[in-house]
């Protein structure tokens, strides 16, 4: 993918950015093309001109109306990667955009996840690296935003829990970051009793993978990512139709990863911490039951009103684990609820924290680099609806409302010493092709974070 940016080019055709409107700003033979095709510069659309001998020689991207960001409509530049013939291109001088966001836009629209096709895809069209670009950043975030589509793309078969471990030990090696893993029966002599409980009965044993990296005394950066490596329900068992897309319920830990190489890649000044327990909550005679009361590793004990509530129980152990050591940001990602989706889409993933300047942060960051994000409150209220009779908390409500919000609240009770904690529930999923991707797996926050990330914590 990245290899279709050019650090440079030689004689590149020019591709010429214009808002909707505003038609007349482009050179006289293109502008002349696009008022005969009646092309009007819509967000997203490409035209193509012919040249001399009838080949292509120029191009128009259109960047929609006034409404859009200068983030969003840099990101637009992903559009040509699959509509400009083969060959190479660059945007004409003048051009605006955000050089950086432009040249990463173009990198996610040119991927292609073709690893079980059985002939490559034809070439596409190459773009030279925008002036102004930190081409090094930008091929460090393409490579991040691959990887997390890669692995939520990648069926069970080829990724159940031993899969992820497998990712986290490839980039730590690249990395330089150091590995544990506990595994099986080994996480009840060690106190993961949740996790232990929710993998036992696969044929794939549970783990926790820890990855460290950086100084031992800069300042603590914990990501927790729910690794759920296909999730049937359990014994409260999905329908067909809702488990089609259960291999993308590890799009927590894939998304934890991806931001993890960039905060490796950009030697942030962290000590980082990733924990991600991998599990695939498959149904056996040893399945945990609706019913069953567990006991949590901070001592908690939860009432289990609903197996495919599953993904808040490893979360809740592998904080657990992090707040021990009062991280000063703790974020955890997760393809937490449906609930979520009902209420904000496929592409605007809701967030939580009571830390108002990390909020506030990750907002601005939200809408600097276009990654959608939008915050939803921790309405205490509401944590009296996860009350149980016979234990400490219930995983689920009875009444079915604000399952978002709940199930954050489910997870606040398992953090008590970190500095700030945040925690965001992804989608992780695509369902529609647009200018910066296909279909499938998608990377979510990780742009926003990292950004929040280098701020705070810039490379010395």
């Amino acid at each position: 993918m990245t290899d279709r940016l050019l650090s440079a080019a030689h004689d590149p055709r020019p591709v010429h950015p214009v808002g909707e409107g505003d038609l007349g700003s482009l050179p006289a033979p293109l502008g002349s093309w696009a008022q005969a095709m009646g092309w009007k510069g819509g967000a997203g659309g490409v035209l193509v001109a012919p040249g001399a001998e009838g080949v292509p020689g120029s191009a128009a991207l259109g960047l929609g109306g006034a409404g859009a960001s200068p983030a969003e409509r840099a990101l637009l530049v992903g559009a040509l990667a699959n509509a400009l013939p083969a060959g190479d291109w660059a945007l004409a001088d003048g051009h605006g955009l955000d050089p950086d966001l432009a040249a990463l836009g173009f990198l996610m629209g040119a991927y292609r996840f073709d690893r079980y096709r059985s002939k490559p895809g034809e070439e596409g069209a190459r773009l030279a690296l925008p002036q102004g670009a930190d081409e090094a950043r930008v091929r460090l975030h393409a490579d991040a935003v691959a990887m997390v589509r890669d692995l939520i793309n990648t069926p069970t078969n080829d990724l159940g829990p031993d899969g992820i471990e497998a990712a986290a030990r490839a980039l730590a090696e690249e990395f330089g970051a150091a590995v544990s893993v506990i595994t099986g029966d080994a996480l009840l002599a060690e106190n993961f009793p949740m996790i232990h409980a929710v993998g036992r009965a696969s044929a794939v044993a549970p783990r926790l993978i820890d990855m460290t990296w950086g100084p031992a005394d800069g300042p603590r950066v914990t990501l927790v990512g729910k690794g759920v490596a296909f999730d049937t329900g359990g014994l409260d068992i999905k329908p067909a139709s809702g488990m089609l897309l259960m291999k993308k319920d590890m799009g927590g830990a894939a998304n934890a990863l991806g931001l993890a190489r960039i905060v490796m890649g950009e030697k942030l000044h962290v000590r980082l911490r990733v924990l991600i327990p991998a599990v695939e909550n498959a149904i056996a005679g040893n399945a945990f039951r609706p019913g069953d009361i567990l006991r949590s590793r901070n001592g908690k004990t939860v009432e289990i009103g609903n197996t495919d509530a599953e993904g808040r129980l490893i979360l809740a152990d592998a904080l657990s684990l992090a707040d021990e050591e009062a991280p000063e940001v703790l974020i955890d990602m997760a393809t937490l609820t449906g609930a979520a989706r009902v209420a904000l889409g496929p592409d605007l993933p809701p967030f939580y924290t009571d830390d108002e300047a990390l909020a506030a942060a990750i907002a601005d960051a939200s809408a600097a680099v276009h990654d959608p994000l939008w915050r939803l409150p921790l309405w205490k209220p509401y944590t009296k609806n996860l009350a149980s009779k016979i234990a400490d908390i219930n995983n689920v409500t009875t009444d079915g409302f604000a399952g978002s919000v709940t199930a954050a609240l489910f997870l606040q009770g398992f953090v008590s010493q970190a500095k700030s904690w945040v925690h965001f529930d992804v989608f992780g999923w695509r369902p529609q092709a647009g200018p910066t991707g296909q279909a499938g797996g998608e990377a979510q926050a990780i742009r926003a974070l990292a950004k929040v990330l280098r701020e705070r914590y810039p490379s010395s």
